[in-house]
């Protein structure tokens, strides 16, 4: 990933060591710069920046100033000899604070942590690939389709594990904890040693034991709290 960056900074030594430092780096390429805020705002309107690399002391307007008349900003990394401003650009979630002179070191610091919340806030905005409401098993030398929400528990024997779903019984060469972790954990619970539970299919509990179906299912004893809470967590209704 490539953040597209500006400079805005009165300074031309500032600008220079900066735009060298921007060019020593991999993932920042130098979209353009200014010499006062002012004159960045048609930078920052017209170009798809990613990241501003901001003085404070500057005429005509300041760099807090511009921070605070912003509107949807890119992310800013204040550049400065005045540390003393540091307090007020975090107010302003600015990504991190550099005082002059930094090293390339430091500058490559800050902007990784520019690069880190650019690729989260992607990963944030970018859907989630549902999952399929079913997989496969081998069986019998078939492969069974099982629907999630049709499959009742699971028992472990051994090797082996048995699914029970609403219509038929499937033994499968698998340990518990192998199919416990190829299951979607918002959904089935392991609630003893032996038993996975569709947590949706569970009709009733009567003391440790889960009615699920027609069958009657223990829950194990290092595992009470745990399961109570998964299941009833803001579901119970009481006086």
């Amino acid at each position: 990933m490539i953040l597209n960056c500006i400079i805005i900074d009165d300074e031309p030594i500032a600008r220079k060591l900066l735009q060298e430092y921007i060019e020593e780096t991999d993932f920042l390429a130098l979209a353009g710069t200014a010499e006062n805020p002012l004159k960045a705002t048609g930078l920052i309107n017209n170009l798809d920046v990613d990241l501003v690399f901001l003085d404070i002391n500057m005429p005509k307007m300041n760099g807090l100033q511009f921070l605070r008349s912003a509107v949807n900003m890119p992310m800013v990394i204040i550049t400065t000899a005045y540390g003393q401003y540091a307090l007020d650009g975090f107010e302003m979630a600015v990504v991190d604070y550099l005082v002059k002179p930094f090293s390339l070191e430091r500058f490559l610091k800050a902007s990784r942590k520019a690069l880190e919340l650019k690729t989260l806030k992607l990963k944030q905005n970018t859907p989630a690939k549902p999952e399929p409401g079913y997989f496969y098993v081998k069986c019998d030398g078939k492969i069974e389709r099982v629907v999630y929400d049709e499959l009742l528990y699971v028992e472990a024997m051994a090797n082996y594990v048995t699914l029970y779903t609403l219509n038929k019984k499937l033994v499968v060469y698998l340990t518990i904890k192998g199919i416990q972790e190829k299951l979607p954990e918002d959904l089935f619970l392991q609630v003893h040693k032996s038993y996975i539970v569709n947590m949706n299919r569970i009709n009733s509990i009567e003391g440790n034991m889960l009615n699920v179906g027609t069958m009657r299912i223990s829950i194990g004893q290092s595992f009470y709290d745990q399961v109570m809470n998964s299941i009833l967590k803001g579901k119970l209704f009481k006086r």
